[in-house]
């Protein structure tokens, strides 16, 4: 966690982040109006629509945590610091969220825990293979509305996870309901991953339902299915209707985001281009190896370990993990068209792709280091360590694209006593792209005013050296 801080302080601001935080004319909108009420009833088009508690949760973080830091560093730094600081304690609480998936349990006391923590560690990269399967992103607004929704998604679906591995209906106190409900909605509208990835998975969901009620003999009958839908414990599907629903609403006033009607592309071409996208996902060795690791598991669980409960329970998610992923997939275009994300693939766009290989690799090792015959575990042992090594050694550089000039840029203006202010054109500036004119860095300059970075407005352009 620390060398992750150390890296994550070196990486530049980025482009989204000024107009979000202070914020610009173009995100205010979505800050007072949380349910796009004005998409549903004026058909209104504006930045956001579905993704108010994404842009809350940032302006609330960037508006406090950097002046607590101050305390202890200069303001240039604690913007820095506190980008770092987010996304170190997303990583942690990642860990220990799928710790507790695969351990089974919250105590930090158990072995299990730990060993599954030590496994997925290496996984996650900053420098090596962030590019393909980078959980946290160098641009802290996309851990904001990717890593840091997907987070709350697994911490909502614990409890059903649990029930569900136990083979026991979902039991939840009345106070735990009302928590549940309330983590729903905040998802709904938390950007567009989350409503995606609940679409796919609620359809699974069902579609694993009608499976196994046809493997026990429910055939073509009506009234037998309406009868075994009776059957269902009502808390759960309750629940996970109602989450649906706020999704689907979600997605819904999603199509009246502004940023989707700038950028346009047949819907034949962007079904193109997926291949395109996996094959650059799997261009280096990080992704390819973790799949290769998980399909031998999957091997080695069948021959090498008796069959039980447990073990056709991993095979069996691990299968439907290749469903989730294949409709997953093939309804990723229709969430619309980005220029930056020119082959749809991603790895921000299939992060709930990336987190389930990583579990399912973590759950399956653990089963095998416990049931494994003395022998082959010991060889496998030795295959891990080397697994985890390879990225390790990926990950063990600090990013290529640093912010000291940026940096220099920043405190060039923390020094200036004019208002408008020339800096060097080496590098960005809390930009996407270089600042060609005054009147593009207004939005920047008010909130390195309202950081304390600059005493009073400092309009700035970029020109020369």
């Amino acid at each position: 966690m620390g060398y992750t801080f150390v890296q994550a302080y070196q990486i530049p601001l980025e482009g989204d982040l000024p107009s979000i935080v202070l914020p610009g004319p173009e995100c205010r909108q979505v800050l007072s109006d949380p349910f796009g009420w004005a998409a549903l009833t004026r058909n209104e088009v504006y930045v956001a629509p579905n993704r108010f508690f994404a842009h809350a949760a940032m302006v609330c973080y960037f508006k406090s945590v950097p002046f607590a830091l101050q305390r202890i560093t200069d303001p240039i730094s604690s913007v820095y610091a506190a980008c770092a600081l987010f996304g170190v304690l997303v990583q942690a609480l990642l860990l220990y969220v799928l710790g507790v998936y695969i351990s089974g349990g919250y105590g930090l006391g158990r072995r299990s825990f730990w060993l599954a923590v030590a496994l997925l560690v290496p996984l996650f990269q900053m420098d090596g293979y962030n590019d393909q399967m980078g959980v946290i992103e160098h641009s802290i607004t996309y851990t904001f509305f990717y890593a840091f929704p997907l987070l709350l998604l697994l911490v909502l679906l614990l409890p059903f996870y649990q029930a569900a591995y136990r083979g026991l209906p979902l039991q939840l106190s009345w106070p735990s309901r009302l928590v549940l409900v309330a983590l729903m909605v905040v998802l709904a509208f938390n950007g567009a991953i989350i409503p995606g990835t609940v679409a796919v998975l609620s359809f699974c969901i069902v579609l694993y339902w009608v499976v196994r009620q046809w493997q026990t003999g429910a055939r073509f009958g009506i009234g037998q299915w309406l009868e075994r839908v009776r059957q269902l414990p009502s808390l759960a599907p309750v629940l996970l209707g109602l989450f649906g629903v706020l999704c689907l609403y979600s997605l819904y006033i999603g199509f009246n985001e502004w940023e989707s009607l700038g950028h346009s592309l047949p819907l034949w071409q962007r079904y193109v281009r997926i291949p395109a996208g996996i094959a650059w996902q799997y261009r280096k060795l990080g992704m390819p190896l973790l799949t290769l690791a998980l399909l031998a598991n999957i091997q080695l669980i069948r021959r090498l370990v008796p069959a039980s409960p447990d073990s056709e329970r991993i095979i069996t998610m691990v299968r439907w993990l290749g469903i989730f992923a294949a409709i997953y997939l093939l309804v990723l275009p229709l969430g619309g068209y980005r220029e930056y994300r020119a082959l749809i693939v991603r790895r921000d766009s299939v992060l709930p792709l990336i987190l389930g290989l990583m579990f399912l690799y973590g759950l399956s090792t653990c089963f095998l280091l416990r049931y494994l015959p003395a022998r082959p575990r010991r060889w496998y042992l030795g295959a891990v360590l080397v697994f985890s090594a390879i990225y390790i050694n990926a990950d063990k550089k600090l990013p290529a694209v640093n912010n000291a000039c940026e940096r220099e840029n920043l405190e060039r203006l923390a020094r200036a006593t004019e208002p408008v202010v020339r800096l060097g054109a080496g590098c960005t500036v809390m930009s996407w792209v270089k600042t060609g004119s005054p009147q593009e860095s207004e939005v920047n300059a008010q909130l390195l005013e309202y950081w304390g970075i600059t005493q009073g407005k400092r309009l700035y352009y970029q020109e020369g050296w």
